[in-house]
């Protein structure tokens, strides 16, 4: 039997510690059911015997203090909420015991935005990691040694697990639940929880809004240039000798600045506008292909797939019922 510790940290996402504990609690009682042992061991793990969280609405009792925990197989780190460097600092006292039940065999799952406290231990220096996209730019900032694939659902190294957006943490309790009994257990759980195995992208939820908070205001006013004329083309050169800047000095400056290439962040800009006219509109997706400026029905298709992980086609019937 699985020992899983859930921790109850300060400033907790209530969903994001209840609902780990009913899936391995479910899939106890889907084992029951069928005269076999429980696989799981659950317990809310704290700092403290009660723990308030959402402004005071909701009161957590832990099973056990988090220095009575001498050992654990799985340690699961719910989501947080409001300001996450208070946050961090709030659960400082989470990240020695999370490394050394670590460095014991233990496995470490973070579930959406909870990545900051996991990457707050250290443990991730060098690794990959998914969190929420909408916080992917500050999670790059805080934490540059971190591979941040924030497109993925799932990412999984060295026993280290992270999950994309809200309730994308459900696939990350599957894909757990399925490693640590059979892919039968997943298959049922994810029949009576109602959700999809196999999603494994976060990208056609995402929204982007490009970083603008870099204090670069040059990039700035070419940022805002590119996403009021995105249904226009422009090349390197042509925004250089517009904003008069060199170049290379350009790309320098807005890579740095915005994380992104000049390419990348014009391409980003006309898929969101795209995005938008096929989730609002009855625009045929050529006809959106030609408002965001491309004339290429293969690269505008290949671009789209590119960021969205879904072709415009499958984008628009998912997200349009006009």
């Amino acid at each position: 039997m699985k020992t899983v510790s859930i921790l109850v940290p300060e400033r907790a996402v209530p969903a994001a510690v209840v609902d780990p504990q009913y899936m391995f609690s479910a899939i106890n009682m889907f084992l029951e059911n069928m005269d076999l042992e429980p696989a799981f061991k659950v317990q809310l793990v704290g700092l403290q015997k009660e723990v308030m969280v959402n402004h005071g609405l909701v009161s957590f009792h832990p099973d056990t203090l988090l220095d009575e925990v001498t050992s654990t197989d799985l340690i699961i780190i719910p989501a947080i909420s409001g300001d996450i460097k208070e946050a961090i600092a709030l659960n400082q006292a989470f990240y020695p015991w999370i490394s050394a039940q670590y460095l014991k065999g233990a496995e470490v799952a973070s579930l959406c935005i909870g990545a900051f406290l996991l990457a707050s231990t250290g443990l991730l220096n060098g690794k990959t990691c998914s969190t929420h996209w909408l916080h992917a730019p500050t999670f790059k900032e805080m934490f540059p040694e971190v591979k941040l694939v924030d497109n993925r659902i799932i990412s999984e190294q060295n026993g280290l697990y992270s999950s994309g957006g809200a309730n994308a943490y459900w696939n990350l309790l599957l894909y757990l639940v399925e490693k640590h009994t059979h892919r039968e257990m997943a298959i049922m759980a994810s029949k009576f929880f109602l959700l999809d195995i196999e999603r494994n992208s976060q990208l056609p939820f995402a929204l982007f809004k490009g970083q603008k908070n870099h204090g670069d205001d040059l990039i700035l006013a070419i940022q805002e240039y590119l996403e009021k004329y995105f249904d226009q083309k422009f090349s390197v050169e042509e925004l250089a000798e517009r904003f008069g800047i060199g170049r290379r000095t350009l790309e320098r400056r807005f890579k740095k600045a915005t994380s992104n290439s000049l390419i990348e962040y014009t391409q980003r800009v006309k898929i969101e506008a795209a995005k938008l006219q096929l989730e609002s509109g009855q625009k045929q997706v050529n006809e959106v292909m030609y408002a965001v400026g491309y004339s290429d029905p293969k690269a505008f298709r290949d671009v789209f797939k590119k960021y969205v992980d879904m072709s415009p086609v499958d984008y628009r019937y998912r997200f349009n019922r006009i």
